[in-house]
């Protein structure tokens, strides 16, 4: 029986920032201070949330409007069983609704109960959050029912937001091809694993589902050797999240020996600054307890201290 495909749950996960400029920037700054506003369009429209540019002239929106936190649902679907990150942990209904003084709609969650409490055409007002700081989620949802005098004051929170951080959490199954199966398997036994079309093929590692220039199937399997050379390389000496060595490093494409395609890796184990092209390295293998079906296997690449190889070499593989 052929051995079957790798797979894995994947969690990709980041903080996006951004800068939210002048008109997004007042809508969440209303937000913050318990309002809504919209933004007035060159045909007379009021949209709601705003768009940054006039879908009719293209023109940046500035015509700041208030409008109320109370409207009328336009259309809802029930969303039964809530996933994580979604407005509200219990069942709710996803819908659009027309705030007053608005002529576009804003998708929302409305805490209704039911579905059996949700229509078309009934009214709803803003549920707001607790702790506000200039997001959508300053809105925790709507509820059934018109707003009153309370619920609508609104609140100075003072500068105006400028920058967003919204959390990025996208989690997933990654499913391995075949050739990059075998190729995790090479890895979890230290060998490195490339694949081509047929003899005399070009290797490509990590192997390729199929050869780029013909289509055909890179399903012959060749192990090669820890060893290569540097084809280009470049010295990282700017700091960023999430960086787990400290610049200045390298970072360079390493074309194996056999091979016919170079993969990024790190080189250290000496100064940045000798690094060069040409360079003769090694792997550097984590400890086999530590070995998984990953690259990360191999922890650095290192001066072999061999000679260098000659330009011609490598020179079609940059």
């Amino acid at each position: 029986m052929a051995e079957q495909p790798l797979r894995a749950p994947l969690n990709l996960k980041f903080d996006y920032t951004r800068s939210v400029g002048p008109t997004i920037g007042a809508f969440v700054t209303a937000l913050r201070d318990r309002k809504v506003i919209g933004a007035r369009g060159s045909d007379g429209r009021v949209h709601v949330p705003p768009p940054e540019f006039d879908p009719v002239t293209a023109e940046p929106m500035t015509d700041f409007v208030d409008v109320s936190d109370t409207g009328t649902v336009v259309s809802w679907s029930w969303m039964a069983e809530p996933i994580e990150g979604q407005p509200l942990a219990r069942p709710f209904a996803w819908a659009l609704v027309k705030l007053d003084g608005a002529d576009t709609s804003i998708l929302h969650a409305v805490d209704a109960g039911s579905p059996d409490a949700m229509s078309t055409g009934m009214r709803v007002r803003v549920r707001w959050a607790d702790e506000r700081s200039g997001r959508i989620q300053d809105i925790a949802c709507f509820e059934p029912g018109e707003s009153d005098s309370d619920s609508s004051a609104a609140v100075s929170g003072g500068e105006p937001v400028t920058m967003i951080t919204t959390p990025i959490d996208l989690n997933y199954t990654h499913t391995a091809s075949a050739e990059e199966s075998y190729y995790l398997r090479g890895l979890a036994e230290g060998k490195i694993i490339g694949g081509r079309t047929g003899p005399g093929a070009k290797v490509y590692v990590p192997p390729r589902g199929a050869s780029p220039t013909d289509g055909i199937p890179t399903k012959e399997q060749v192990e090669l050797t820890d060893k290569g050379v540097v084809t280009t390389f470049c010295i990282v000496n700017v700091p960023f999240l999430g960086q787990q060595i400290k610049p200045p490093y390298v970072a360079a494409y390493v074309l194996l020996d056999g091979a016919d395609i170079p993969f990024l890796h790190l080189i250290l184990d000496c100064d940045a600054s000798e690094v060069r092209m040409g360079m003769r390295v090694e792997a550097v293998w984590k400890p086999k307890e530590e070995w998984e079906y990953s690259l990360k296997n191999i922890s650095h690449f290192r001066p072999s201290g061999e000679p260098d190889a000659d330009y011609d070499t490598y020179k079609h593989h940059l």
